[in-house]
């Protein structure tokens, strides 16, 4: 996964998370912008009235640090590892490992490519 623009234009949608349940009907979608392995975006659903990301991608490994609004109030922050996985239809699939600010509880997301 060497393309330095990999992600670029990607947009990606939450399937399973630790942290909450995901809403079928509005899940968690992340827009992904890149150019040369930085890597930044919004996100909007679910829980989220709407977060940015910014980051960095070293071959398939994402780090980026988010914050973003909730609808029942609140901003929460944190950091994030992801592992980029490509599926057989030729997708791809981010695994999410992420903490909150404040919080050292380890969390899981798992998003697909739309």
């Amino acid at each position: 996964m060497s393309d330095r623009n990999l992600l670029n234009g990607r947009t990606f949608i939450m399937i399973s998370s630790t942290a909450s349940e995901v809403n079928a009907v509005d899940p968690t979608r992340f827009a992904y912008e890149e150019a040369d392995g930085l890597i930044w975006g919004s996100y909007t659903g679910d829980t989220v009235t709407h977060g940015r990301f910014v980051g960095t991608r070293d071959d398939d490994r994402i780090e980026i640090m988010y914050v973003h609004g909730l609808k029942a109030g609140g901003r929460p922050s944190g950091r994030s590892t992801s592992r980029i996985e490509s599926l057989p239809d030729g997708r791809l699939r981010l695994v999410e490992e992420f903490t909150f600010d404040g919080d050292d509880t380890p969390q899981t997301s798992v998003c697909e490519e739309a």
